[in-house]
Parts: structure tokens; C-alpha cells; sequence
């Protein structure tokens, strides 16, 4: 970031925190204009090291997992932030559940700086069927895949897979059931004839979601998928 940017990034950051100041999320202790302060964002947990590339499990050395070697996903790669855990998992409750724009600006940075580890030619966030986004009035997975597209200096495409079939809610979903439930749900409405696909959401719990996205894409001509993800539930 040139100086000139940084120093004009760094008085409206200021500024912000001056006339808008903020409780942390976390603690609720003053953040500024951030939703998170400091502190707590430098204790934010960790993601174990050895981890499976192909679906971001515990894997030893780092190497495929069993599960991906005997049944290889749709999808190529997996990068994932943090555990689904204290304070990521409310965080992202907060976002999801009510509305709290906030949120994404905490973990643009860390997206962005992942980012740079994937092969992409292009941007997709999970879509949402039309009545859930009525209900809820927006998408978070785009709100996330917004300052990923920007980083990497690639087209966010909002719209190009639709989700057609209004499924029931993946919590309390065995893996076998969460498969069955979203078998067919997605639906490319473009070509992405011999491209790399990075694929953000939020959470990623059995893969359920990203395998059929990944189905979807391959049949629309994508040459390779990735998903990059804030959140990663342990093994079950």
C-alpha cells in the first residue's frame, strides 16, 4: 500500500473511531470503529497445523486424508481461517442472524492475505435460495467474497450459480442425509468453460454444500475449484 494511501486509510480509520466508536464484540470493551478490539482479535483461535489440502481436516504431516483419498470431493482445495469456535462461531452468528454488518471488516484483512494462496480466475460466494434471502435480506457469503474478488483483481460473479431448490437445514443433518438434501440444488447460469473457481462461504461443516457447488461448476466448465471459507467444524 503506497504511503499516501496508508496515511489517508489510517485518518479515516481515526476519524471513524472518534465519531463512531464501537464496543468489541468480544469483550465489550471500546473497539473504535472496529467491531473487534485489538486484544481480542490477537487471541482469536487457531486452525491446528496438518491439515488435509483437499477438505482442511486434521490430517497428519499435512498430507490427503483417507476420506479424500477413497472419495475425492468435487472440489480441489480447501483454505479455511479459523476453527468454528469461540469467538469466530458467534461472530458469525452475528453476521448471519442479525445483520451485523460489522463483521465482515473484521476478517477482511485475513481473507485477503489467504486469498493469495489460491488459484482463481474468478469469485463465487454460495448462493442462498430466493426465500431464504427474503427472510434474511442478504447474502454473507458475498459480503465476504466481495474484498476476496478485490485482493485478487478478479470478477466476482454474484449471480452465475443460483441455487433452484429450496432444501431443508443442513444442523442436525447426518453427512449421508446433508448430500441427499442438496443433491442437484445448485445451477450455473454461465459458462466457466476452462476456468479456476474460488468459492467463499462461511462455514464449512460436512462439505455438503461445496461438493454440490463444485458439481455445478464442473458441468459448467470449471476447470478447477477451490473454497476458501472463515470457519472449519472438526471432524465429527
Amino acid at each position: 500500500m503506497p504511503n499516501w494511501t496508508r496515511a489517508t486509510h489510517d485518518f479515516a480509520t481515526n476519524l471513524l473511531s472518534a465519531l463512531l466508536p464501537q464496543s468489541c464484540f468480544v469483550c465489550g470493551g471500546p473497539a473504535g470503529a472496529q467491531a473487534v478490539c485489538a486484544d481480542c482479535f490477537a487471541e482469536f483461535p487457531a486452525l491446528s497445523e496438518g491439515l488435509c489440502p483437499v477438505c482442511a481436516l486434521a490430517s497428519p504431516q499435512g498430507q490427503i486424508c483417507g476420506a479424500c483419498l477413497r472419495k475425492k470431493p468435487g472440489f480441489d482445495a480447501t483454505h479455511a481461517l479459523y476453527p468454528y469456535e469461540f469467538p469466530i462461531r458467534e461472530l458469525i452468528h452475528g453476521l448471519k442472524f442479525d445483520a451485523d454488518f460489522c463483521v465482515p471488516r473484521v476478517f477482511a484483512v485475513a481473507l485477503r492475505e489467504t486469498a493469495k494462496r489460491c488459484l482463481a480466475d474468478c469469485v463465487v460466494p454460495v448462493p442462498v435460495h430466493p426465500v431464504r434471502l427474503a427472510e434474511r435480506g442478504f447474502n454473507q457469503a458475498l459480503l465476504l467474497a466481495k474484498p476476496v474478488a478485490q485482493s485478487l483483481g478478479v470478477p466476482l460473479f454474484r449471480d452465475a450459480l443460483v441455487k433452484d431448490r429450496l432444501s431443508l437445514a443442513q444442523a442436525g443433518l447426518a453427512r449421508e442425509e446433508r448430500l441427499r438434501n442438496l443433491q442437484g440444488a445448485f445451477r450455473a447460469q454461465r459458462s466457466f468453460a476452462g476456468m479456476r473457481v474460488l468459492v467463499v462461504d462461511d462455514v464449512m461443516t460436512s462439505g455438503a454444500t461445496l461438493c454440490e457447488m463444485a458439481v455445478a461448476l464442473r458441468a459448467a466448465g470449471a476447470v478447477r475449484v477451490e473454497n476458501l471459507v472463515l470457519a472449519r467444524t472438526a471432524a465429527p
